[in-house]
């Protein structure tokens, strides 16, 4: 089994701005390349649909594309993204890059910084972040298509847990961008598009460079291959907040450990200290398996907040170890030995 990390495609954009058009054209020109798809840019409709037209079985089928669509994907990273990626990365064959569509109002730099969980860490890096600009709508002195639908957007999605002005949303998206693609060009005069692609040029980092696009028409090569490990470059992609000064906490603080348990004799008891222990200790997510006494199967336990599903996945197999083993994943300086003892009871 390959131990290398799977490269993974960030394409950020406004509602509008042509994020899908460019993702089916990849997909048209994959270039040999399997890939994985994860949508979220929910305000799209029929992305799914869309997508599969162009989606042969030698390039992706319909288990390679999930669509995260319980809202911002930057908002949702423990409830939606990191379990989506991991169902991506668990398939028997997982694709050989992944290409993510984020919603148009979701701040990229948090989304990057989920790729240092400790869950993906070493099984996933982002080659590269696509931020894709309307140039019309640009040239016309606004950042969307459709401003109007933007703001529905917003006031669409109850899991937003930010109010970042379009104009900061705007920077950020440019500030971590590795490609800004100024698509629609051909709605524009020559010298407008020029125009604009030199305005671009001087906001973004050293390094990132702006291409003009049709219809999001670029051969692949452009889009793929830019081995950034953006993850582990945080700091050279700062946020609105962080270039006024309000320094963001850094997600590569977070740390993970197993915790061990033999049979359990009670499932209620052991979900409600579970619960406890999660409140009481600052546990931002934890998971596992849980063999209960006289079962024939193992009960899966995955607890995000204040939240706490379990159900059971599977029966015992043949021979196989029945055990109970958690994963607790919190910043670091967790009392392991306090929440190890709690879990036991």
């Amino acid at each position: 089994m390959s131990t290398a990390k799977i490269p993974t495609t960030v394409i950020t954009g406004f509602l509008g701005a042509g994020k899908t058009t460019l993702i089916r054209h990849m997909l048209q020109n994959a270039g040999g390349r399997r890939l994985g798809l994860l949508i979220n840019e929910f305000g799209d409709v029929g992305v799914d649909g869309e997508i599969l037209k162009a989606c042969g079985s030698d390039v992706c089928d319909e288990d390679d594309i999930i669509e995260l669509a319980n809202g911002c994907i930057c908002c949702t990273v423990a409830d939606d993204f990191v379990p989506a990626l991991e169902k991506l990365l668990n398939r028997p064959d997982p694709p050989q890059h992944i290409v993510i569509e984020t919603s148009g109002l979701a701040l990229p730099q948090p989304l990057i910084r989920a790729f240092n969980w400790p869950e993906i860490k070493s099984r996933v890096t982002v080659d590269g972040v696509i931020a894709v600009v309307d140039a019309k709508a640009l040239a016309e002195g606004r950042f969307a298509d459709d401003e109007a639908a933007l703001a529905e957007q917003r006031a669409a999605d109850p899991n937003l847990d930010h109010d970042n002005p379009i104009e900061e949303v705007f920077q950020d998206q440019l500030t971590c961008a590795d490609l800004v693609v100024l698509n629609k060009t051909d709605l524009l005069d020559p010298s407008e598009s020029s125009r604009l692609s030199d305005e671009l040029q001087g906001k973004l980092r050293t390094g990132t460079r702006v291409v003009s696009a049709r219809k999001g028409a670029l051969a692949s090569d452009i889009l793929i291959g830019f081995e950034a490990a953006a993850e582990s470059d945080v700091a050279s992609r700062p946020s609105h907040h962080e270039l006024e000064g309000e320094a963001e906490h850094d997600h590569d603080d977070f740390e993970s450990f197993v915790v061990s348990l033999g049979v359990i004799d009670d499932r209620e008891d052991l979900l409600a200290r579970i619960s406890e222990t999660m409140r009481e200790n600052d546990v931002l997510r934890l998971k596992g398996f849980v063999a209960i006494e006289g079962g024939s199967a193992r009960l899966l336990v995955q607890g995000v907040g204040p939240r706490l599903d379990s159900y059971f996945d599977r029966p015992w197999l043949p021979g196989e170890a029945r055990r109970t083993e958690l994963v607790v994943i919190g910043l670091k300086g967790l009392d392991r030995e306090r929440i190890t003892a709690q879990l036991s009871g």
